[in-house]
């Protein structure tokens, strides 16, 4: 019971602390340590194609997770959580393929790049609320 427990724990973990790796610490060390932004690009473009499927992955575990064995019992966490669940996985799958090909093809770069990097922090900040609930302590049986 305790495994069954504590797994949507490591898998928020995972999504949440990933997307903080990659978005916020190796993805400027590219930039500022690679010859050209041109090779930083392309490298990022890299990890955050890989960082998608960490985040589907671990977003289908929570899905699974959190299903209710029984139509008796309630689902372990609340509307909210569930939206930001699927809110964090739909702006993995909108960056992946609706924004990185503009990106690597150099479509308005600015633009969506600011899109792409708004996105990105809006899964961040979905993925910390997943976390945040998730790891929460339930409240002790009265007794």
């Amino acid at each position: 019971m305790v495994f069954k427990q504590r797994l949507p724990v490591f898998a928020a973990a995972l999504w949440w602390g990933s997307l903080t790796a990659i978005g916020f610490l190796v993805v400027p060390l590219l930039f500022a340590n690679l010859e050209t932004p041109t090779m930083a690009g392309r490298m990022a473009a890299k990890l955050f194609a890989a960082q998608t499927w960490v985040s589907l992955g671990c977003g289908f575990l929570l899905l699974v997770m959190s299903r209710p064995r029984d139509s008796q019992e309630s689902p372990p966490w609340s509307p909210t959580v569930m939206m930001a669940l699927l809110a964090g996985m739909l702006l993995a799958l909108l960056a992946e393929f609706a924004v990185a090909p503009r990106i690597v093809g150099r479509e308005n770069l600015a633009l969506w790049h600011s899109v792409g990097s708004g996105m990105y922090l809006l899964q961040w900040l979905c993925a910390g609320v997943v976390l945040w609930k998730s790891s929460a302590r339930p409240a002790p049986a009265p007794g």
